[in-house]
């Protein structure tokens, strides 16, 4: 299996609301692609502060590599990745992901 984690950057004008639009639209890619095991979204609460702006996130289970890269070609997957981006503090550098094999 493949944990597909993604932190982020939101602006500071973007609404509780838009944020769950966001995850709602991750989460419809189940619907669309087979493979997905989970999918969860939150916001950091690490009393470490060492998040580094990165307080909010989501992580996608996948069945395997070939899952997960079906899901990062994905035409949706695409378009709501174009949204996130355009809602993050500084487009892609608001964005951090990290895929672990579990």
């Amino acid at each position: 299996m493949i944990q597909h984690c993604v932190f982020l950057r939101f602006k500071a004008a973007v609404s509780d609301a838009e944020k769950q639009s966001l995850y709602d639209g991750i989460a419809a890619l189940r619907d669309d692609i087979p493979g997905i095991v989970d999918f969860r979204y939150g916001t950091n609460v690490s009393p470490e502060g060492l998040s580094s702006g990165y307080d909010d996130g989501f992580i996608v289970t996948f069945e395997d590599a070939k899952v997960r890269d079906y899901y990062l070609t994905h035409p949706k997957h695409q378009a709501v990745g174009d949204r996130i981006v355009s809602a993050t503090d500084g487009g892609l550098s608001g964005i951090l992901v990290f895929d672990m094999e579990l």
